[in-house]
């Protein structure tokens, strides 16, 4: 899966990418919420700091920089990132990692490793390859712990001077304050819903499921670009609450537990956001019912599907784990009846 070349960019994501091209400096920090497009923006800014014919618009998407970008083997563009996340977009593991996962020695990290940072720091230290500078793009950032974390921060603060880094957080108040401090920081803009729409309709999706996975996603177009590719059916979402206040499992079969969790989260958040008059976020008014609970049975229901989602990777039997949180649901849907 290759990462989009600037003229493949969202409007919205084009538009900052052009303000970002403008500024000066050697570490900038993307953040925001999931799926609006910190990653693909970070991968487009390293492209056209490292393209051998950048404009104003971003990467020329031709010369042999870009080509090396695309397949992989840039010299000067180093990825920090999780092995799963790397695994995940395509970008190679270090001939030792890959080997100890292939020999079952170890699974893919979630976090992003002190050997990976170790190379980092040894790569920040050598000379350009291609003497246009060199790029590290750390994603997602939250994913350091505190030993990488630091490593990092010592190569921020004394950068080489060809060397330039962005890093790219859904969770940025999770990152250390001086790490936050030594780059410039750009919050990610929120499209439009009617952008959103546009952009998913372009790309094939029909104009009603457009409106209902952008609603499920809270107007974040690239979480319904991955809600569409689960396989799970867009208009099941409507339906979600009273499947859940029916405690019907079966409506959720196809799920994941993490998928389960987080839509049931939703429906939590906009019972509470009901409950103190204001607006639903997730779902619409009418697909909420007349669902009443009270934001104590709310506050608890909320608080165990926090713990849940810390244990849900657990090899616990996933049919059952997907009855007890449909069940759960049921009891506190129905709480107020």
């Amino acid at each position: 899966m290759n990462g989009p070349s600037a003229q493949g960019l969202a409007p919205w994501i084009q538009a900052q990418l052009q303000a970002l091209l403008k500024q000066r400096g050697h570490a900038w920090l993307l953040q925001g919420p999931s799926g609006l497009g910190q990653y693909p923006l970070a991968l487009e800014l390293a492209r056209t700091w490292l393209c051998e014919n950048p404009g104003s618009q971003g990467s020329c998407g031709s010369c042999s920089s870009c080509h090396a970008v695309d397949v992989r083997t840039h010299a000067d563009l180093c990825m920090l990132m999780p092995e799963t996340t790397m695994m995940e977009l395509g970008w190679p593991l270090s001939e030792k990692a890959q080997g100890e996962i292939d020999d079952k020695k170890r699974k893919a990290s979630k976090e992003i490793r002190v050997d990976a940072m170790r190379d980092a720091v040894e790569f920040a230290q050598r000379t350009s390859a291609r003497g246009r500078g060199k790029v590290v793009v750390v994603f997602p950032a939250e994913n350091m712990n505190a030993i990488t974390a630091n490593a990092l921060l010592k190569t921020l603060e004394e950068p080489a001077g060809d060397m330039r880094f962005v890093l790219a957080s859904e969770s940025a108040h999770q990152l250390l304050p001086t790490i936050r401090s030594r780059c410039i920081g750009h919050t990610m803009v929120w499209p439009s819903e009617e952008q959103g729409a546009q952009w998913l309709q372009s790309h094939g999706m029909d104009a009603n499921h457009a409106r209902l996975l952008l609603q499920a996603t809270g107007g974040r177009p690239a979480d319904a670009v991955m809600f569409a590719e689960s396989g799970r059916n867009p208009l099941a979402w409507a339906a979600f609450p009273r499947a859940m206040a029916h405690g019907d499992v079966s409506s959720v079969k196809d799920w994941t537990a993490a998928q389960v969790i987080d839509a049931q989260h939703k429906l939590c958040h906009d019972l509470m956001a009901k409950q103190c008059g204001a607006a639903p976020r997730f779902f619409e008014p009418k697909d909420l019912g007349s669902l009443r609970i009270s934001i104590q049975v709310l506050g608890a229901w909320s608080k165990s599907l926090s713990v849940a989602m810390k244990t849900m990777e657990h090899p616990f039997n996933a049919g059952l784990m997907a009855e007890a949180l449909v069940g759960q649901a049921q009891s506190a849907l129905n709480s107020g009846h």
